[in-house]
């Protein structure tokens, strides 16, 4: 590949002389700036304003960002957009083994959102002024940064296999979230109006399954009648189901979970059908013995929200609902093991609906005093 080159010159216009900058980039692509209006008074130039060294001194320094290969145009790799993204789509489901619900986002986010404005551009002409001008035409800084996120993983997979020289999302930064911290979940009588609601017995128990263990969707989905020990009033959570294939939870770990009486209760009840009772048989088993489809569920789930009277609230917020009554029931390192969250940092959402009430104590001893010697005559 040949070296980048080019050389400065000065053009008189109608009103006054012009410096430009002219190049040629290693990929044989040719092009010209305008730099400003040129300086011939005595003096430093003002702002602005290009002697032949100053326009020099910019074209040295361009030339030097262009061999090392970080000029817009400086590579030529022929890759489109959309063909880095099926790369690296390709890359996180068979190289780094993404969950099939992680790549079936990662595909919702392409589709909506970052083909139809890089699709078909070439990856060495998308820069960090795109990217800049895309971002601000999105609402929602969460969104957002779920789709930075997604673009940088796809352009630092590009610089590994199309020699990009520079992933131009170094230098974006993303945006600051703020979260209340608040949490909306069901009471204990929401969850039984919800059960009771359900279309079928087998729904009925996945709502009060999810509510009274904080099992996650695709692990309720996922179970299978040996990890119900009925015996040791446990569930162990082996693996998660979602989007047609059976993969391990969230962690990466096996866990174990108390069974309340109610749930025993109700998945025995489940049990006793005709079919797929067996240890390696699913638990809410479908038609043919597979898991439920969990997007049809879901919709089950809102229906029976609707015919319970209940406020809409997702599905994981059932998980929410036995975090936020367990942290007033255990310590935080056992909620934390139960609900198989990696990072305590995660559980420690829960700890505002810890019930406290010493700490209602601690601040009536605080005031004793001023409350004591509180004169009623003053106003």
């Amino acid at each position: 590949m040949q070296r980048a080159t080019g050389r400065v010159a000065k053009v008189d216009r109608q009103r006054g002389p012009v410096w430009y900058a002219r190049y040629r980039m290693p990929s044989g692509k040719q092009g010209q700036k305008l730099l400003g209006p040129a300086w011939s008074g005595r003096g430093r130039p003002p702002a602005g304003y290009f002697t032949k060294r100053i326009a020099e001194d910019w074209l040295r320094e361009f030339l030097d960002d262009a061999r090392r290969a970080v000029v817009p145009g400086s590579v030529a790799t022929g890759i489109s957009f959309a063909e880095a993204a099926e790369e690296y789509l390709r890359f996180a489901e068979q190289d780094r083994g993404c969950k099939p619900s992680t790549i079936r986002g990662y595909r919702s986010q392409l589709n909506a959102h970052l083909l139809p404005a890089f699709g078909s551009m070439r990856i060495e002409d998308i820069t960090e002024r795109e990217i800049e001008r895309w971002r601000a035409g999105i609402s929602g800084s969460k969104t957002k940064n779920h789709q930075l996120v997604l673009l940088h993983a796809i352009f630092r997979r590009t610089v590994k296999v199309y020699g990009l020289p520079r992933n131009p999302l170094t230098n974006v930064d993303r945006y600051r979230v703020r979260a209340s911290g608040d949490i909306e979940v069901f009471s204990p009588e929401e969850i039984w109006s919800l059960v009771r609601a359900a279309a079928s017995e087998i729904d009925g128990a996945i709502f009060l399954t999810a509510a009274f263990t904080g099992l996650r969707r695709g692990e309720l989905l996922g179970l299978r009648w040996r990890d119900v020990d009925f015996d040791a009033s446990t569930i162990r959570v082996r693996a998660s189901y979602a989007a047609g294939k059976l993969t391990t939870p969230k962690s990466g770990k096996v866990r174990a979970v108390p069974m309340a009486p109610d749930v025993a209760s109700a998945l025995a009840r489940v049990g006793q059908r005709d079919r797929f009772t067996g240890e390696d048989d699913f638990v809410f088993a479908g038609e043919g013995g597979l898991p439920l489809n969990g997007d049809a569920l879901s919709s089950r789930y809102e229906r029976a929200l609707k015919a319970a009277g209940l406020r809409r609230l997702r599905f994981h917020d059932l998980r929410h609902t036995f975090g936020t009554r367990m942290i007033r029931e255990a310590d935080i390192r056992r909620v934390q093991e139960w609900m198989g969250h990696a990072d305590i940092q995660t559980t420690m959402k829960y700890l505002h609906y810890e019930s406290r009430k010493e700490d209602a104590e601690l601040v009536a001893r605080a005031f004793a005093t001023a409350n004591d010697s509180f004169d009623d005559s003053v106003v």
